[in-house]
């Protein structure tokens, strides 16, 4: 397997995270309200698997080893898109957080905000898969040795092994503060 394989594969589950956001917000229109534990719960589906789990290794890794290389301009702008779509999704993350808040505390306007923040995420990732998907690791894979991308398929094994034990540690971690 290419490294650019398990990031593929992890774009499938974010899809079907994003078919079920886009059924959640069907069901919202109709009934005008969301369910906040929802909410709660595509907020860490993003942070944790789409943001820092999948993110983590195209930033950390993938788009690391590509800085040490001769980029060509068109590939070197698509990275920067990549990250600033990266940031633009972390943004939009933290305003629904601050829209469910808000609704949980009986501000009935904050459905507006949080309906918003879910079709905009569920709108900006499949383009995004598609830049990555179709353009980007493809172009990108030219820059490796066969060598080099094995490694890198490695290094995406041991960060997925070290993930879940950071996850549970801010768990803890923010318990332990409250």
């Amino acid at each position: 397997m290419q490294a650019r394989g398990p990031l593929m594969i992890e774009h499938r589950l974010i899809e079907g995270m994003i078919a079920v956001m886009r059924r959640k917000l069907e069901r919202a229109a109709q009934t005008q309200s969301v369910d906040p534990d929802f909410v709660d719960a595509a907020v860490d589906f993003v942070r944790v698997y789409a943001d820092r789990t999948h993110h983590g290794k195209e930033e950390d890794i993938l788009f690391r080893d590509l800085e040490k290389k001769d980029l060509s301009e068109a590939d070197r702008r698509v990275m920067n898109e990549l990250l600033s779509e990266h940031a633009f999704g972390r943004t939009t993350t933290k305003e629904l957080v601050a829209a469910n808040t808000r609704y949980r505390a009986g501000d009935e306007s904050a459905l507006a905000d949080i309906v918003s923040k879910l079709r905009t995420l569920a709108d900006f990732y499949p383009k995004h898969i598609e830049k990555e998907d179709k353009a980007f690791f493809p172009a990108s894979r030219a820059y490796f040795s066969d060598q080099e991308d094995q490694a890198m398929l490695a290094e995406f094994r041991e960060f997925d092994q070290k993930m879940i034990h950071e996850k549970y540690r801010s768990v803890v971690e923010t318990l332990e503060h409250d």
